[in-house]
């Protein structure tokens, strides 16, 4: 892996970034055991959906290369894990990816303990192996999908862009690229303008295994020398575009700029034609069957914005994040967070010589503290409102009858989870005890 890094791993030793000390501190944590995973995750030092379930995975894949289980036997070695995993579910009950990671190492180490032999010695060794070879395979494939959804990503819009026929004023040539026309062999070169972007909350290296998703089409843009300009909104309330989206992009170079969430507007009216605003791309904690698409809160209002203005609005997801078995948005959850994240905030001091202190935090009233609060964590962008969803298997673009089609990249699961539940007359909608809530960061 190369660029920015929140989790860093080798067999036996696992760091973490702080996300927490960013963007003015860089600071890595050692994480020997899953207890300091637990509060590594609970205190958000670690967050997105992705890193979450991996850094509880190599947690314990750590202790188990270092044998603090003490297992005799393999059915005592698998008690301890699922028990250790239990308890690491505990830390953000409501993040799909770590139960899905959780399911996935129980299941993979009780069928490795099922296959043991009369030497328990070697069955434990090989139940260990098993399970730590399984949590490396899953920091492995979520960087191997962020590559996939960032090139096919960065594809789809560059076939977008139409080609320049009038000269280029040689002052202007770096906003400009020369090659083949998409889907063509042999024809000549043609110049198209480099395109900017908005992306919204953070979907990055930060939140992922590296490389990210909406964040992660904007560096494979950039790397592809596709993209002029990319926009990032501070992200109210948490902030998580202004302290981490902001970070990575000035860490890595990326031409980019700061806005707050209630500037997109203006941005797209007076800013679209200069800058060839040409796409919003955000993130996706879970994707309705229909396409309706639940992310952080304020990406609703984007997509109406991005709609109006003639600007392509895409959804970056991994296929596990499309969810089949909710037939819409109608059906997702969203969880109402404290008030105290609108009306106060927590920062490092600037003294009176501009300079960030950052040995000195405090938190700040910026608001009256009586007054009542209203701040869902997350909010559901219609299907209707989005033009493609972009996965590590290709994108999915809205047909003309205003519908979303997963079938064609997902046929087994559709198969079990979709026209298995009709054939067995199943309700495709969940009742509100089985509904989905989404992670709470």
């Amino acid at each position: 892996m190369v660029g920015l890094q929140a989790i860093k791993y080798q067999r036996g030793n696992l760091q973490v970034l702080d996300q927490l000390r960013l963007p003015h501190e860089f600071v890595y944590d050692d994480v020997f055991t899953c207890e300091e995973a637990f509060d590594c995750i609970k205190a958000m030092r670690v967050r997105g959906a992705p890193a979450i379930a991996i850094v509880a995975a190599l947690a314990l894949a750590v202790e188990l290369e270092q044998k603090k289980d003490g297992a005799s036997n393999s059915q005592e070695l698998v008690k301890y894990i699922n028990s250790k995993l239990d308890y690491l579910m505990g830390s953000r009950p409501t993040a799909v990816d770590l139960s899905n990671a959780i399911k996935l190492l129980k299941s993979r180490t009780q069928n490795a303990a099922s296959n043991s032999t009369s030497d328990e010695a070697a069955s434990c060794a090989n139940v260990r192996t098993v399970f730590i070879e399984v949590a490396e395979k899953i920091l492995e494939d979520d960087y191997t999908t962020n590559l996939a959804i960032g090139r096919y990503g960065a594809e789809y819009l560059r076939r977008q862009q139409r080609a320049i026929v009038t000269p280029v004023d040689a002052e202007a040539e770096l906003r400009y690229y020369t090659t083949s026309p998409p889907g063509t062999q042999g024809l000549p070169d043609r110049t198209y303008r480099k395109l900017s972007v908005l992306t919204h909350c953070n979907t990055g290296s930060l939140a992922t295994s590296g490389h990210g998703t909406a964040l992660g089409i904007i560096r494979s843009l950039h790397k592809m020398n596709y993209l002029d300009h990319a926009y990032c909104t501070e992200t109210r309330p948490y902030n998580q575009g202004s302290r981490l989206t902001a970070f990575e992009l000035v860490y890595e170079e990326i031409p980019s700029t700061l806005i707050t969430d209630s500037m997109a507007g203006a941005l797209f009216h007076r800013k679209k034609e200069e800058m060839n605003i040409s796409a919003v791309i955000v993130g996706a904690d879970r994707v309705a069957r229909n396409g309706d698409t639940a992310n952080k809160i304020g990406t609703y209002q984007l997509a109406v914005l991005a709609k109006a203005h003639g600007i392509k609005f895409v959804v970056a997801a991994p296929t596990t994040s499309i969810d089949l078995e909710t037939e819409s948005g109608d059906s997702i959850k969203i969880e109402d967070r404290a008030k105290n994240e609108l009306t106060q905030i927590t920062g490092a001091v600037v003294g009176k010589d501009g300079k960030v202190d950052v040995n000195h935090t405090e938190r700040v009233a910026i608001a009256d503290q009586r007054i009542n609060v209203w701040n869902p964590s997350f909010d559901v962008t219609p299907h209707d409102l989005i033009d493609a969803i972009i996965t590590e298997k290709g994108e999915v673009v809205r047909s003309s009858k205003g519908t979303f089609e997963f079938k064609p990249i997902m046929p087994e699961r559709w198969a079990s989870q979709v026209e298995g539940r009709q054939v067995n007359g199943d309700d495709d909608r969940r009742d509100d005890g089985t509904q989905f809530q989404m992670e709470n960061i």
